[in-house]
């Protein structure tokens, strides 16, 4: 009887800690810079405090789009990519980031042609995120 309760017990355990373990999956920020002068990108960061992605998130999803194809002057600052609440698959969702001229705001695009320039504190908030530093230089 003891062993019979001891496994149920482990079992139990394990179940939580794997339901756990699945809600964590996916719950993270995968951050690239552009190198050089082209329109390369190499991985820079991967953001998985959970505060943090949920506040990025939150910015991205509460800004004021606009359904407009944006050509940007020059190739984005970085690209960054998280999976999407919204959707029952499993889809990505990735942007498109650009400093403005001033270094005071971020302006951001879709791959769906929607295009939202953040206000400064989003900004700043938005920045310091994915990358760990601040933004006015």
């Amino acid at each position: 009887m003891k062993k019979i309760i001891l496994l149920f017990s482990l079992l139990g355990v394990l179940l939580v800690s794997s339901g756990c373990v699945n809600e964590m999956i996916g719950q993270k920020i995968t951050v690239q810079n552009r190198t050089g002068e082209e329109n390369i990108f190499e991985d820079f960061k991967e953001v998985t405090q959970k505060k943090q992605v949920e506040t990025a998130i939150d910015i991205i999803e509460n800004a004021n789009w606009e359904n407009a194809k944006v050509e940007m002057a020059r190739y984005a600052d970085y690209q960054f990519q998280f999976p999407s609440k919204n959707s029952s698959e499993d889809k990505i969702a990735s942007y498109l980031l650009w400093i403005s001229p001033n270094g005071e705001n971020l302006e951001v695009i879709t791959d769906s042609d929607r295009y939202v320039k953040l206000t400064k504190s989003d900004s700043a908030d938005l920045y310091k995120i994915l990358t760990g530093e601040e933004l006015i230089k």
